[in-house]
């Protein structure tokens, strides 16, 4: 599925003068991803083709449908054909185990969601927070609370401020076209000062799903696991409230950003407990939420 990551296409390039030149180029893929639950229908993404399976486990996580992998049970994708009868693995049939989720049961949602929107799909305002199996701060303890275990420093300021760089080195498909974000998982360690392990790093046209391939990769691979409570998302993009509420539910303490965080992401962070960093470029970031993790 690798070729269809990147399209090739003729383009012609233009200046005030009219056109200079002719020739190939490289687009991001974008397909559709429909997600069947049980039999039912329940979303249409948006996607870059690859990493389907952990897309899927990533995005039913994210939506209070399953907590861990071991929750679904076969995901097929023997359905989805192209035109011309060939399988083109756009259509995931999901069997999940036996009373882990029901279509009567779960909040009602519009069937498709865009690449550059994680929650569109969501039908009620009520249903667009989610409640993570995996909380970082128990609702209720105060915003400002300051326990060892819960803000010793996790990575120190100088290990932060390299992220951004070692996600970029990541970005194969950035390279070859220019239009899709990225995200990474690094495992810290006990010493904030030591160089974070680069668990996983994956590319998609939306950067919710990048961010829910990550973490998908971390729920199918054992010694990982969830909660990913040692762990640091590095995201491409600004600091969205979807971006936020996916970490919390993956149990990821702190989420770094090289661009700008909404003001609900940040409102986000501080009641769900997630250190939330933006402006992560050349070293120098700002810290939004629970300084107190940085070293």
């Amino acid at each position: 599925m690798k070729q269809r990551r990147a399209v090739r296409a003729r383009v012609y390039k233009f200046d005030a003068t009219g056109e200079i030149s002719a020739g190939p180029d490289s687009l991001a893929g974008e397909e559709p991803l429909e997600i069947r639950l049980d039999g039912e229908q329940f979303s249409v993404t948006m996607r870059t083709p690859g990493n389907d399976v952990e897309l899927i486990a990533g995005y039913l996580l994210s939506e209070s449908v399953i907590t861990s992998m071991d929750e679904i049970e076969e995901i097929d994708f023997s359905a989805g054909l192209a035109p011309d009868g060939s399988r083109n693995y756009n259509v995931a049939a999901v069997r999940l185990r036996p009373g882990t989720w029901s279509a009567e049961a779960a909040p009602a949602r519009s069937v498709y969601t865009s690449s550059s929107c994680g929650i569109c799909g969501t039908a009620a305002i009520d249903a667009v927070t989610k409640t993570s199996a995996y909380p970082l701060i128990p609702a209720s303890f105060p915003v400002d609370l300051d326990e060892e275990f819960r803000f010793s420093p996790l990575l120190s300021a100088a290990r932060i401020g390299e992220l951004p760089d070692r996600l970029r080195s990541q970005q194969e498909v950035f390279d070859k076209t220019g239009g899709v974000h990225a995200a990474a998982l690094f495992a810290v360690g006990e010493d904030p000062n030591d160089e974070p392990e680069l668990l996983v790093g994956r590319e998609d046209v939306g950067r919710h799903n990048a961010v829910d391939k990550v973490i998908g990769w971390a729920m199918s691979h054992h010694g990982t696991g969830l909660p990913l409570n040692r762990a640091v998302l590095q995201v491409s993009a600004r600091a969205s409230f979807e971006l936020v509420q996916k970490s919390a539910m993956a149990g990821i303490p702190m989420m770094s950003a090289v661009s700008a965080p909404s003001a609900l992401a940040v409102d986000h962070g501080k009641s769900l407990g997630v250190t939330v960093i933006g402006f992560n470029r050349r070293g120098r970031f700002n810290v939004y939420s629970y300084p107190e993790r940085v070293a």
